[in-house]
């Protein structure tokens, strides 16, 4: 199994969340989604490991951006 971190920017509300949890949950091989709106924490638990730019589309897809490189 493995776990990757993400800070998504740009969540404000229960919404967001929602919209993000669901297109990162699509992402092929994703088990697990974990969005924290307060701190912008996206922790994606999966098996095997999924492509960063697979989740980074994903997040974008639902309207917002993950912070950094």
């Amino acid at each position: 199994m493995s776990t990757a971190t993400y800070t998504v920017v740009g969540m404000t509300c229960g919404h967001c969340v929602s919209a993000v949890t669901e297109e990162v949950s699509q992402v092929a091989g994703v088990t697990g989604v974990d969005v924290d709106l307060a701190s912008g924490g996206l922790t994606v638990t999966s098996d095997p490991p999924v492509e960063d730019s697979a989740v980074r589309a994903a997040v974008e897809e639902a309207g917002y951006e993950v912070s950094g490189s």
